[in-house]
């Protein structure tokens, strides 16, 4: 007997993920990014902020993305001009990632739109510590 979707931890979480994701799909128009290249823009510039110019894979794992797709990802940014890949001098393998001034502008007012966004879309289960501690737990099971 087919258990009630109603009673589905993974079903509801689905259906929230795809609301959340249309919702800030819907904030992020505006100002011509995808939900992919603001994670990795606005990744890589907090990296920035903290002193680091990462390569592809480091950033990959930061954001939890796919190396080749954020390789592709980056492809995109970069010709919009608001990151540069630069070879790095100690492995001339490696890229390092920077964003440009404009990246930089328009990381700090996708952030402030994604969390407007955010805002909105969780008010209505108010701001419940216990939530964001199961959800860290959640996202921390992914090194199991």
């Amino acid at each position: 007997m087919a258990s009630d979707p109603d009673r589905s931890p993974g079903f509801l979480l689905w259906h929230v993920t795809l609301r959340w994701q249309r919702a800030i799909a819907a904030a992020l128009g505006p100002l011509d990014l995808t939900h992919v290249q603001f994670v990795l823009l606005a990744s890589t510039w907090w990296l920035n902020e903290q002193g680091a110019d990462p390569n592809q894979l480091t950033l990959a794992r930061q954001a939890g993305t796919d190396v080749k797709m954020t390789s592709q990802v980056l492809g995109k940014l970069e010709a919009k001009e608001l990151l540069r890949r630069e070879v790095d001098p100690a492995d001339t393998r490696a890229k390092r990632l920077r964003v440009t001034p404009a990246g930089a502008r328009l990381a700090r007012r996708a952030i402030e739109v994604v969390e407007r966004a955010d805002a909105e879309f969780f008010a209505p289960v108010g701001n419940q510590p216990a939530l964001l501690k199961a959800l860290r737990r959640l996202a921390a099971a992914d090194d199991r």
